[in-house]
């Protein structure tokens, strides 16, 4: 693609590159940056393509997940941003001290391009985030500590300890929450700023100043009426196997990663989370009665069944969404067992 580009006298304006997530580097073998290199398997293709994009000056894209890294390596989320008080120092080559995992994980692919011979490459983060459910940590809080420590971070243009007093280009990863995002991993559909509602979760000062401030509140949205659909025992002919079926096919069609272990409602009763499960199914149905039945064990009622910390959404008005459609291309992604799945199912069975 780069060589037509080129080939069209556009090799000055259009640059061709990917983006690459964290993973494929090194990571879990990794104490510090210098000690970060591609994975094995993939390094002889990732220098190839290295080579490639120096050669048109183009940057490398990286997606960072420094949430995710902190917990598997039992750093404590509040090691994975910038902070005025860091709860970790790690010491590197030449004299580098590193307070915080987004700029580990930077610095490691500075480190891993620089041992591939290109040290000069520019390095874009095209993606960071931070996921508001599905994640023992994930919340509006953390998300918003996050931001506001790292956002006026990366527009200092103080840099890093490979790279001082370089601008760190960063994206944000993203405005609005993906809940066909495939979810063996529940947060991956917990990024967004915004909720469906167009309501801001949480403060976030997108200028990079670091001010207290919520993001302008997106207008036009309009919700469905406050209903809800939820289980009921007053069925004759109790079957607890029969309930557990009801939910296993909620969850299928619908997004239950919420209900995962440390997500917002992963602590909740078996009837509340039968409960969320069959809401979760009839709100993506745009509250069509009909999708409220499992088997006589759900009602819709008026009520809000929401606890504390843990929301039962209503839907938006129905528009041009097309939630949840099967197609070939997806009909694996939405109805086979998948992880998060399986560990909401195990919940319900324990709490039955």
């Amino acid at each position: 693609m780069q060589d037509v580009i080129n080939e069209g006298s556009y090799v000055d304006e259009i640059k061709v590159t990917m983006p690459h997530p964290d993973y494929i580097l090194n990571m879990e073998k990794v104490s510090k940056p210098s000690e970060a290199d591609f994975r094995l398997e993939i390094r002889e293709e990732m220098h190839g393509f290295l080579r490639q994009l120096e050669a048109n000056k183009a940057p490398l894209i990286i997606e960072l997940l420094p949430i995710y890294q902190v917990i598997n390596k039992k750093l404590g989320i509040d090691f994975a941003g910038p902070s005025d008080k860091p709860s970790h120092v790690i010491e590197d080559v030449n004299g580098a001290v590193y307070t915080d995992y987004f700029t580990v994980l930077h610095d490691s692919f500075v480190w891993a391009i620089k041992k591939a011979g290109v040290p000069d490459l520019d390095v874009v983060v095209g993606a960071v985030g931070w996921p508001t459910d599905g994640l023992p940590g994930a919340n509006t809080s953390s998300a918003e500590h996050f931001y506001k420590h790292l956002l006026p971070y990366v527009t200092s243009n103080k840099g890093t300890p490979m790279r001082p007093g370089k601008p760190i280009d960063t994206y944000i990863h993203a405005l609005t929450d993906e809940n066909m995002n495939a979810d063996y991993f529940p947060f991956a559909r917990h990024w967004g700023i915004y909720r469906t509602n167009g309501e801001p979760k949480y403060r976030i000062d997108l200028s990079g100043q670091g001010r207290d401030i919520f993001p302008t509140k997106a207008n036009g949205i309009m919700r469905m009426p406050e209903r809800w659909c939820v289980y009921t025992n007053h069925v004759k002919g109790f079957n607890k196997s029969a309930v557990v079926e009801q939910f296993k096919i909620a969850c299928r069609k619908a997004d239950c990663t919420s209900l995962a272990p440390g997500g917002s409602c992963s602590g909740l009763s078996f009837q509340n989370n039968v409960s969320y499960a069959f809401n979760m199914y009839f709100q993506t149905k745009f509250q069509d009665e009909g999708a409220c039945s499992f088997g006589g064990y759900a009602v819709v009622v008026a009520e809000d069944p929401s606890t504390d910390g843990c929301v039962f959404p209503v839907e938006v008005v129905k528009g041009q969404q097309d939630n949840y459609r099967p197609t070939k291309s997806g009909q694996d992604r939405l109805f086979a067992p998948i992880f998060a799945f399986l560990l909401s199912v195990l919940w319900v069975l324990l709490n039955c």
